[in-house]
């Protein structure tokens, strides 16, 4: 049986000792279980003096489907205690709230990858620890992604809330070797622990990163299986371009398409271009009409992303590329394509919605370059990789 931290921290006493006599706070949300699906709101409560919560994204119970879409400030109406919203009217937990506690625990499943906001949300809150001589605890939880890194790193002044920090889009990291990293890189002054997990092994399949153990609940409403955790570094860039990213059906974040393309020539074409960045996985002509979203009530041709089963290779898959090569396909087959989508994504102004989930201009100028090659992306995307890697090293827990 793998033990995530919330498993470890309210079967054991005393890992529990030091919040004796102190005023605690959670940040969570639906996928804060534990290994017996209870939610770590209800278990802590009997165990510790519970005075504050905090819902990141979508809220503590996930009350918001879509992206950006805020979420209100309540009160629990079990405990009585203040539930903050970190997606909101503020990002940032303010003096206000930081004051209703001592120690925070932080129990937040994340992807393993930059833009997941959940990761912004965990350096905000250890930003303002220090800030306020507050303690950070990170209840760990697996990166179901694993351990490879993948993509450019983000450029300085590219920092947002889907960019908490020069690090490439697949990151390898749990959250709490993240927050070690937060706190040497940034030099904040603040007590940071970390409850570990107990058995996770990221190498070994069939997982290699998701427990087989452990059942999966939706970190995020389009986060629906792990499948979707695999391709996310990829799929996620279809939220600054016009194609659907499958949101308004049942698999979003695992597909792409739009009415206007023909999927079966961007395969092929795919396939000509970078053939080595569609292994590890299966690729599948679907056919597709929203409900909700991008395109929706039309009929969309597109492509499946199958990173599961047989046709899964751990250290072969590379969403990131993989879904780059499907831009490249598409301008390569249809030049004038309004392939990115101009609007102020995460209130970020001024900047395409594509940059601002890169980091950086690199991976569409790469894109609309007609004379580019597959090299030249790998020739952005390795010495950062490497770096990361070498910088991220000593962090690891695991």
């Amino acid at each position: 049986m793998t033990l995530f931290g919330i498993d470890r921290l309210i079967a054991d006493p005393a890992l529990r000792a030091p919040l004796e006599g102190k005023r605690v706070a959670l940040v969570a949300h639906p996928a804060s279980v534990t290994k017996d699906l209870d939610h770590s709101l209800d278990v802590l409560a009997p165990l510790v003096k519970l005075t504050a919560a905090f819902g990141p994204q979508h809220g503590l119970k996930g009350d918001k489907q879509d992206n950006m879409v805020e979420s209100a400030d309540y009160r629990d109406p079990d405990l009585g205690i203040p539930v903050f919203s970190l997606y909101g009217e503020v990002r940032r937990p303010t003096a206000a709230m930081m004051a209703e506690f001592d120690v925070v625990l932080i129990d937040l499943q994340d992807l393993g990858c930059r833009i997941y906001t959940f990761i912004t949300t965990l350096l905000y809150m250890i930003e303002a620890a220090a800030e306020h001589g507050k303690a950070v605890w990170v209840l760990d939880r697996p990166n179901p992604a694993g351990r490879p890194v993948e993509g450019t790193t983000l450029l300085p002044g590219w920092e947002s809330f889907v960019g908490a920090g020069p690090m490439p889009m697949r990151h390898g990291l749990t959250l709490g070797e993240l927050g070690h990293w937060f706190v040497d890189h940034y030099k904040l002054d603040v007590e940071y622990r970390v409850i570990a997990m107990k058995g996770w092994r990221p190498g070994e399949g069939p997982g290699f990163g998701w427990p087989a153990d452990r059942i999966w609940i939706n970190p995020s409403p389009n986060a629906a299986n792990l499948n979707m955790a695999r391709c996310y570094a990829g799929t996620v860039m279809l939220e600054g371009a016009t194609l659907s990213e499958g949101r308004g059906t049942t698999r979003p974040l695992e597909l792409f398409g739009a009415p206007d393309i023909d999927a079966r020539a961007v395969m092929s074409e795919m396939e000509s271009f970078a053939p080595q960045w569609i292994e590890g996985c299966k690729l599948r002509e679907i056919w597709f009409e929203p409900t909700f979203h991008k395109h929706v009530g039309q009929l969309c041709h597109g492509i499946q992303i199958h990173a599961e089963g047989g046709f899964y290779g751990h250290e072969a898959f590379r969403p990131w590329r993989l879904q780059s090569l499907a831009f490249k396909a598409i301008r390569r087959l249809m030049p004038d394509y309004p392939l990115w989508r101009d609007f102020p994504y995460e209130y970020a102004f001024e900047k395409l919605a594509i940059d601002v989930i890169n980091g950086g201009p690199g991976l569409r100028e790469w894109v609309d370059d007609a004379a580019s090659e597959a090299g030249d992306l790998d020739a952005l995307a390795w010495p950062d990789e490497a770096d990361w890697i070498a910088e991220s090293r000593p962090f690891l827990l695991y």
